[in-house]
């Protein structure tokens, strides 16, 4: 089987380290330890596009706000969203943040002898000035996010390229011409504006 190849800026986005106690507990991950990269993004949605890279961008930012200097423990972090589970990109976005941060819904893992409950840490349709929530459970202190992709738009061209990669007969040179127009899209977004408050908005 052929390895798998992606756009190599994808190295150059900061990872995030979280320490997972049910990981520690079950001996999966010395120590507890889990770093998470932009790839495993990329994998549990199936794609890179803005929207994965925002969704990446807010989730450091809240983890980043909400343990100063400490690593952010995963599974003991509520994720909550302004839009409705089948509403816009909310599921997208919920996919990243749930997959760093541990939290679930319903279907959840439901813990080991009363800890490690993960299910019911990941709701949709909460009211709030950001488009997202992140919680700490020990403490209760939280923070809002919003994600403004207009502060970095898309090249000139890229509503032409993608119509020419979507065409039935097109070739393969179109679909390539897009896709590394797409990617030099995001990748701006990741390494040019991940700190840009313009891009990642903190509401609270």
């Amino acid at each position: 089987m052929a390895a798998m190849q992606t756009p190599a800026f994808f190295d150059a986005v900061p990872a995030i380290v979280v320490a997972d106690p049910l990981a520690e507990t079950l001996g999966a991950v010395e120590g507890g330890l889990i770093e998470y990269c932009y790839v495993d993004a990329v994998k549990v949605t199936g794609h890179s596009c803005p929207t994965v890279a925002g969704a990446w961008l807010m989730t450091r930012a809240a983890l980043a706000r909400l343990y100063p200097g400490e690593t952010p423990r995963r599974g003991e972090i509520r994720v909550e969203l302004r839009q409705t589970i089948d509403e816009g990109v909310a599921g997208v976005i919920a996919s990243v943040a749930g997959l760093v941060t541990g939290a679930a819904n319903e279907g959840g893992f439901k813990g080991l002898a009363g800890r490690f409950a993960r299910n019911g840490l990941l709701r949709f349709g909460v009211p709030m000035r950001g488009e997202m929530r992140f919680t700490r459970l020990d403490n209760g202190r939280s923070v809002e996010l919003s994600h403004r992709p207009q502060a970095v738009p898309p090249p000139a061209s890229i509503s032409e390229l993608l119509r020419d990669a979507l065409a039935p007969q097109a070739s393969t040179a179109a679909r390539r011409t897009f896709a590394d127009a797409w990617q030099g899209w995001v990748q701006v977004i990741l390494t040019e504006h991940a700190e840009d408050p313009a891009l990642i908005e903190i509401a609270a």
